[in-house]
């Protein structure tokens, strides 16, 4: 999308991921910036300076609130989990989103303190970038009006009508696209961790409401007080107005509200701190501390493997190489899988796409368009071998007629010949079925050298 120019941007969202056009303009400018950079740090690179810079920014709200020890352990919690791991290297908006979040809870801190008008400005273009990028990160505003003392409720309305008009038409224009959000179902993981992070969470806060540590105080606000009036509903109040709004359509993805760790960051960093003050606990905590932190952290590798996500689009395009020869037809089980062909497309060059009508980017679609199911039937048959990319067993059948006339003319016209299993997909090549007669292969087998010879 990033390459596409920009009135194919602009055509592409008027029929889809409207939602995501800002973050594409910016990866399309920044592109352009780069040149010859190579693609994958240049699409990455946003998403680890930006969960630096979360990172910064919880580091600083926990101590801010409670103190440098609190701030920095705070910083670290966020730093080390999975999810936030996971983000920082994709090429995703959610890492930005986050940041501008967090950094727009550490200026609203401040600007209800101060009542700098520069500072209230910061935190408005804080959540209007934060909402541009991803419309549910306005679900903060329900979390930072908690946080907001009365004498500074005016000024922080102002600010919430500028970033809530600024992000309005973009959310009410992609309601026209709401079948994006078709594929979401109960996210089990997710809402898994969700309750045991908000349990946590909940208890850590009642924890430093029942032994307050002694600070200077601001009139009758005690530290602890203030830390749990930003950093609770920040964890809690976005994913539970999610799962609220799921009652009616489900909506809930953990990613969305990716920012609200930082909250559970805050509060179980401060209850660590809190312990570590005394003198019976400090031992065991710290014990516990480092075994969880190194558990969490030998995770870490993981998530930097291909088999931490859901396909891997070089290891496909390796396996097309390796059954494919030129001049073969190409066919895409689903059509969507053709996003597996835009990440290597010299590998698929020699190729004829057997069902393709127009090229994604010329298309103003994410993966293209196809001609009819009686066209796709037609160019089959013309075919003598197909390579055929779908998904691996077990997935749920598009029953399209055009989904359904690919499986159709492959069962009774073609035969599978050899086929690979990166990881996430099917790479096979079919072979036209000889009645009898033998069929002879000359592309290059996994079980052998380019050109052997198969009787079938």
């Amino acid at each position: 999308m990033a390459h596409r120019t920009l009135p194919e941007l602009r055509a592409t969202a008027a029929h889809v991921d409207l939602v995501h056009s800002v973050y594409y303009l910016l990866m399309h400018g920044l592109f352009r910036v780069v040149g010859s950079v190579d693609p994958l740090l240049a699409m990455r690179l946003p998403s680890v300076a930006a969960a630096a810079a979360a990172t910064a920014g919880v580091t600083a709200l926990g101590r801010r609130l409670a103190g440098l020890r609190a701030g920095v352990l705070a910083g670290v919690l966020f730093a080390v989990t999975p999810q936030v791991q996971r983000f920082a290297q994709e090429g995703r908006s959610y890492a930005l989103v986050t940041a501008c979040v967090v950094w727009a809870t550490y200026l609203l801190i401040r600007a209800v303190r101060g009542r700098s008008p520069w500072t209230w400005g910061g935190y408005t273009v804080l959540m209007l970038a934060a909402g541009l990028l991803h419309e549910f990160a306005i679900l903060a505003l329900a979390a930072h009006v908690c946080a907001v003392p009365r004498d500074a409720r005016r000024r922080w309305a102002a600010a919430t009508f500028v970033a809530v008009a600024g992000v309005a038409p973009l959310a009410l224009l992609s309601t026209g696209q709401s079948a994006q959000v078709a594929w979401i179902g109960v996210d089990v993981g997710g809402l898994a961790w969700f309750a045991g992070a908000c349990t946590v969470t909940a208890l850590c806060a009642r924890r430093l409401l029942a032994r307050p540590v002694p600070y200077p105080r601001t009139g009758d606000d005690s530290p602890e007080a203030r830390l749990i009036r930003v950093a609770l509903p920040l964890a809690i109040l976005p994913g539970a107005i999610l799962l609220l709004a799921s009652l009616v359509h489900p909506l809930f993805v953990d990613r969305y509200v990716l920012y609200s760790i930082a909250g559970q960051a805050l509060l179980i960093g401060t209850a660590l701190d809190r312990a570590l003050r005394g003198r019976r606990t400090r031992t065991s905590v710290s014990v516990a501390l480092t075994l969880a932190i190194l558990g969490v952290s030998a995770y870490s590798p993981h998530l930097r493997t291909p088999d931490s996500r859901r396909d891997d689009a070089t290891a496909i395009a390796h396996a097309v190489r390796q059954l494919a020869a030129p001049g073969d037809g190409v066919l895409y089980e689903p059509g969507r899988r053709r996003v597996w062909s835009l990440t290597s497309p010299q590998t698929f060059a020699g190729l004829r796409d057997i069902a393709l009508a127009e090229t994604p980017d010329r298309s103003g679609w994410l993966y293209g368009t196809e001609v009819s199911a009686s066209a796709i039937r037609s160019r089959m048959l013309h075919e003598r071998r197909i390579i055929v990319l779908s998904d691996p067993e077990g997935e749920p059948l598009d029953d399209s007629p055009a989904e359904t006339v690919k499986r159709n003319v492959l069962f009774h016209e073609f035969q599978e010949h050899s086929t690979l299993r990166p990881h996430g997909a099917r790479v096979s090549l079919y072979t036209r079925r000889s009645h009898g007669r033998s069929v002879t292969s000359t592309a290059p087998s996994p079980d052998g050298p380019p050109g052997e010879e198969r009787d079938r």
